[in-house]
């Protein structure tokens, strides 16, 4: 193509607005112009005109309109053209936000993170720290809970920019942390929490062998689940004997102590000593046993500070991820020192 021709565009492409896309988008999703003004919180005849505007110039650009209406009340019909134009836009409104967000990563004006719900304390204690310095330097700090399941997926679509949480990993190298930095605070393996007495249920300790004897509260999905695949395969179910079905270990704590469920909980070595210290309330009364793995494969649980690799290098020590990540280093050492006071055998 000619460098003059490079410039040339329709008129009817030039004209359209990265809003009448979203429009386009949402008519796309919703189905009519009354749904997509309900999306957008606008007039029904805004969202009409503008879709009106791009079916009559893309109609002259394509030989088809993008929407054709159907009877009362139906949704409208996209053409081959329509649904083409529409994959375009979605990428195109994409792609131009995600310009938008590496531009404020690089610049440092906005730090997206992340932390699940048992790693919340350390994260906001770090941004209590951080917290004047970023006021003062416009930088807008947004924290969102994440889910275990997601943490390395959301990490690594860029969604997030720091996680605190934990993962599941084995012993030794794990190829799937190779495109992350780790701050490590922990590794451990996993506690039962019981409202057993010491006479059905025997302690300090609990083999994995002994599991599928125990009624059992176990989550659908995340870490729990992962080490039961690893124990006992993908017929875990059948091998198991699931007494409940809990969505968090908060609620799977609150069963055992109101004594709805007699049977155990499994937990991160972590909230397992915090039942046990009495730091978590819904575990009042509950014994915490050490379960010892003699199955293999050897699982643990890592627990830290996760950023995509290199991207803390490649910026400079005042960048605002890097000071964050040595606010929350500080947390950890902090930490480390008053569990150490606190059990010096330990």
């Amino acid at each position: 193509m000619p460098l003059k021709d490079r410039w040339q565009y329709p008129t009817a492409l030039l004209d359209t607005t990265m809003d009448q896309l979203r429009t386009l988008l949402a008519v796309h999703e919703a189905g009519t112009a009354l749904g997509a003004a309900r999306l957008l919180g606008r007039e029904q005849s805004s969202v009409q005109k503008q879709l009106d505007t791009l079916n009559r110039n893309f109609g002259a650009l394509c030989g088809e309109p993008l929407v054709v209406k159907r009877g009362r009340s139906q949704n409208v019909l996209f053409t081959a053209t329509g649904e083409s134009l529409a994959g375009l836009a979605r990428g195109t409104l994409e792609d131009w936000l995600e310009g938008l967000r590496d531009s404020r990563r690089r610049l440092g004006s906005r730090l997206c993170v992340g932390s699940t719900r048992y790693t919340l304390g350390f994260l906001l204690n770090a941004v209590e720290l951080v917290t004047g310095e970023f006021d003062r330097r416009g930088v807008e700090l947004k924290v969102e809970h994440v889910r275990t399941r997601d943490l390395l997926e959301r990490l690594d679509a860029k969604q997030l920019d720091l996680v605190c949480g934990s993962v599941l990993t084995t012993a030794g190298h794990d190829g799937r942390l190779d495109g992350f930095e780790v701050m490590e605070w922990r590794r451990s393996g996993l506690s039962l929490v019981t409202n057993l007495d010491a006479e059905e249920l025997p302690g300090p300790s609990v083999p994995v062998s002994e599991l599928p004897r125990l009624p059992l509260a176990v989550s659908a999905d995340g870490l729990i689940p992962g080490f039961l695949r690893g124990w006992f395969g993908a017929r875990y179910r059948q091998e198991l004997h699931i007494a409940a079905e809990i969505d968090t270990v908060q609620y799977g704590l609150e069963l055992l102590s109101s004594g709805v469920l007699r049977g155990c909980v499994l937990v991160t070595e972590g909230i397992g000593d915090a039942v046990a210290d009495g730091r978590i309330r819904a575990g009042a009364g509950l014994r915490t046993l050490e379960l010892t793995d003699g199955v293999g494969p050897e699982l643990e649980v890592l627990i830290g500070v996760f950023v995509r690799a290199g991207e803390r290098t490649a910026q400079d020590p005042g960048h605002p991820l890097n000071v964050l990540w040595d606010a929350l280093a500080g947390e950890n050492a902090r930490w480390r020192g008053v569990m150490r006071k606190k059990r010096p055998g330990r």
